[in-house]
Formats: C-alpha cells, sequence, structure tokens
C-alpha cells in the first residue's frame, strides 16, 4: 500500500507539473491580426499572394487547402492553390492569376489550430476584388504588409526636424536606433508615438505581436525589391542615367550604372498608369530640383528600385517609392510624396514624408 501511495503521490504531482497557469505554457486563444489583401481591398494585383498573420504561433500541420480556401465570391468556385505556413503568417498562393474585376472570399477556418493545440474562436473571412485595368507599366509593384509604412528601414532611421505622414517601422534593429523623434511609448508596448508622426512607429524590440509583424514587413520589403527587379525592361540605359529635364512616359526603365537628375523631370501620364525605374548603381536628385506628376499620375504607381545608395538634395521633391537596397539620405527641406523603404539606413533629418493617397 506504501508503494501504491507514492506512486499515486508521483502521478498527481506529474498532472499538476502540466497544468497551465504557471507561465510556462499558459493557453491562449489565437486570433488573426491582419490579412493581405485587407478585408474590402479593391485593385489587388492580380498575381496577388493572399496571407493572414497570426497573434501567435500555429501548428502548420492544420493549415492547409482544408482550414485555408478561396473561393470567386460570385460563382463560389473554389480558387486551387498551395498553403504555406511560416513566422506566424500563412500563404495561400493561387495556381492561377485573379481574375481582372472579379470578388473573392478567402476564410481560414476553426480547424486551424496553435501550436498547443486551441483552435480559432471562429472562422476568420475577408473579401476583396480583383485589380483594375493597368497602364503600359504594368500592374503596380504589390508592397503587401511593406504598403504599410510611410518610412520603413532596417538599421537605422534619423530624423531631427523631420515630419511624416503615415506609419514608420524598423526592424530586425531595435526602438534605440531610431533618433531624432523623441518617441512616447505606449502603455500596450506594441508601438510608439511622436509629435512627428502622423501614425504609429513600430520597432522589432515591442511588445507582441509587433516583432512577428515587423519580420513580415521587411520580408515583404525584400518581395517587392525583387519584384520590382524582375520586371521586363521597355528601355534600357537612357541617356546614360542623366535625365536632367526629360519628360517620361510610363513603362519600365533599367540602368546597370547609377542615374543623376540635375535638372527637373517630368514623368506624364494617367492614373493607372505605371513607371518602375530600376537602377544597379546610386540615384542623385541634385538640390532643389523636382520630380513632378502631369496627367493624373500617381505617386503610389511610381517604383524606384534602387541598388546603391539614394541622395536628395536640400529642398529636392521626390515623387514615388523607393524600394532601396542601401541607405537613403534627404537634404533639409527636402519633400518625399511617397514611401522611404530601405533595407539599411534612413536619415531624412530636416525632411518631410508623405505617404501617397490609396
Amino acid at each position: 500500500m506504501k508503494m501504491i501511495s507514492i506512486m499515486l503521490c508521483t502521478l498527481v504531482a506529474c498532472a499538476f507539473s502540466l497544468t497551465p497557469g504557471d507561465g510556462s505554457s499558459e493557453l491562449t486563444t489565437p486570433t488573426v491580426l491582419s490579412s493581405v489583401p485587407a478585408d474590402g481591398e479593391i485593385g489587388v494585383a492580380l498575381g496577388e499572394t493572399i496571407s493572414a498573420t497570426f497573434s501567435e504561433a500555429m501548428d502548420p500541420a492544420t493549415l492547409t487547402a482544408a482550414t485555408f480556401t478561396l473561393t470567386d465570391g460570385s460563382s463560389l468556385v473554389p480558387v486551387a492553390g498551395t498553403v504555406h505556413y511560416a513566422a506566424l503568417t500563412v500563404v495561400f498562393t493561387p495556381a492561377v492569376d485573379l481574375v481582372r474585376g472579379a470578388t473573392y472570399t478567402a476564410t481560414i477556418t476553426t480547424g486551424a489550430n496553435s501550436d498547443l493545440g486551441i483552435a480559432l474562436a471562429a472562422e476568420y473571412v475577408w473579401r476583396f476584388t480583383g485589380d483594375q485595368v493597368s497602364g503600359p507599366g504594368g500592374a503596380p509593384v504589390n508592397l503587401r504588409t511593406a504598403g504599410n509604412y510611410a518610412v520603413l528601414a532596417a538599421a537605422s532611421i534619423s530624423g531631427t526636424g523631420a515630419t511624416v505622414t503615415g506609419n514608420l517601422g524598423i526592424s530586425p534593429a531595435a526602438a534605440s536606433y531610431i533618433t531624432g523623434f523623441s518617441l512616447i511609448a505606449d502603455p500596450s508596448t506594441q508601438f510608439s508615438t511622436s509629435a512627428q508622426v502622423t501614425g504609429r512607429v513600430y520597432a522589432a524590440n515591442y511588445g507582441v505581436p509587433t516583432p512577428a509583424v515587423m519580420v513580415t514587413a521587411t520580408n515583404d520589403l525584400l518581395a517587392a525589391y525583387a519584384e520590382a527587379a524582375e520586371r521586363a525592361p521597355g528601355v534600357g540605359e537612357l541617356n546614360a542615367g542623366n535625365l536632367g529635364g526629360m519628360t517620361l512616359e510610363p513603362g519600365v526603365y533599367r540602368w546597370t550604372t547609377g542615374v543623376t537628375i540635375p535638372i527637373d523631370v517630368t514623368l506624364t501620364g494617367t492614373a493607372t498608369d505605371v513607371w518602375i525605374f530600376q537602377v544597379a548603381g546610386t540615384l542623385d536628385l541634385t538640390a532643389s530640383k523636382t520630380i513632378r506628376l502631369t496627367g493624373g499620375a500617381l505617386p503610389r504607381n511610381v517604383f524606384w528600385q534602387i541598388s546603391g545608395a539614394v541622395t536628395l538634395g536640400a529642398m529636392a521633391h521626390l515623387e514615388g517609392v523607393v524600394l532601396g537596397a542601401t541607405a537613403f539620405t534627404s537634404g533639409a527641406g527636402t519633400s518625399i510624396n511617397g514611401r522611404v523603404l530601405s533595407q539599411t539606413d534612413v536619415t531624412i533629418t530636416g525632411s518631410t514624408v508623405v505617404q501617397p493617397a490609396p
């Protein structure tokens, strides 16, 4: 009897050691924090992948084509595709491109479980519509969640005297590598605010789920950079990289060296036209010079894919989205109507960055 009692006590102790609540295995219900495309989004790129980011780690075995589905919203016909999960984000890749103008419904069922075996409390459903007709430059570059930021960098952001309209983010570097913005931590620990930022400031070392969200954003920046670089150019080595005084129609332009803009440049086209500038070297916009849009052209459809450093002189003005592999620097009084997305450092001392209208 004594031996049996000891065995029973041991079993009870083991049972208690597995009980949640000691901080080592707290059980929580997973939720979906965000989706790409967003619910209700219109004009989604036809080659878009569909993704959702969770609040906690999920069991990959429960994220399949059976639990993550996509249907044509008008006919409810299932769309074939593959499902992949990594870093809190599940991605549905359609087997064929979306249909222009069609509405789709994406669903993640309660068959999706966290890695602790807890199911979603309810199905997560969102809807979006395929792209409108694109201009001569093709479809806009898909920024995915990197498009949630007016300024995004990997290593550092310096902005003494700068103003930013839109969110500002940094990853994998910590918030201490954001200087010149007098950050005020939010009680949630998930973001900060600044008098110089109309939006929120996010960093890799902030509270959950921000670190995972920032990993996704920086990965999406890399994907957008690669997508822009892979577009087939229609014009190559235009004027040996000196664009001064030119008027450029929509399209994809490529240079194997650097590009300089010593005189104002005009981009002329409509609201659906797209410009992609692929520059293997540096981009230099001379002080007080301007990139001008005419004819209804929109900054959200202009993309500067730059392998080298980007330098904007004092009082210069840039239109469009910068996808930079290295450092971005703008001088005092510079204005950017677009986004600055850099894989290294961003210095916008005394500059103004305003994200484009959707």
